[in-house]
């Protein structure tokens, strides 16, 4: 699932990448998977979208997929950031409640299906994938779940990785598949798998 290790680059001089050309390239990949998936989202296409030279983007992104990562990982933690405050049953609740928004309405949870899904035909896209967002997000999950645990708010039945793969699983099978995900449906293996019995 849907934290994310990289900090915002900064711009600067030299032959670094200028920060209004790289936004406009991470946004022109954005819309452009939206618009026209992924296997026909190009390099060239993200160039001409965002007014940049196609070898100004290899110089600064090895494939489409890192510019998506990058994407994910920027818009993921302006959008959907895992909490930091007090984890409450509400709060955690909420959380999940926000991943099934992020995945169906949010074009950056379009960007997240769409690397799923490559990842499935491309173990370089899933090792990135796991290594640049799944695997730092989830770092954040299990603390999310771990203080909520502490202070009584939550009691999952399964070890907390195995909680949150069961909560999320569910969403994103539904999300892949195009399948509406009602809220009663996240609120059902909320209750199901993390709130206190008894």
């Amino acid at each position: 699932m849907p934290a994310v290790n990289s900090q915002p680059r900064r711009a600067r001089s030299g032959n670094q990448r200028d920060e209004a050309a790289r936004l406009a390239v991470l946004h022109a990949a954005d819309d452009l998977l939206v618009e026209h998936g992924f296997a026909r989202l190009t390099i060239e296409a993200i160039a001409r979208r965002a007014g940049v030279a196609k070898q100004t983007i290899y110089r600064w992104w090895p494939s489409k997929v890192e510019i998506l990562l990058d994407t994910l990982i920027e818009d993921s933690e302006k959008r959907f950031p895992v909490p930091e405050a007090k984890s409450t049953a509400d709060g955690i609740r909420g959380y999940f409640r926000g991943f099934a928004r992020f995945v169906t309405r949010d074009p950056a949870g379009k960007v997240l299906l769409a690397l799923i899904a490559e990842a499935q035909h491309s173990p370089e896209t899933a090792k990135s994938l796991q290594d640049r967002y799944l695997g730092p997000r989830r770092e954040r999950e299990r603390e999310l779940l771990a203080n909520g645990i502490e202070a009584g708010e939550i009691s999952p039945g399964l070890d907390v990785d195995a909680a949150i793969d069961a909560v999320v699983g569910p969403i994103v099978y539904r999300a892949l598949t195009g399948a509406g995900i009602p809220r009663g449906l996240v609120d059902a293996l909320f209750d199901e798998l993390l709130k206190p019995r008894g």
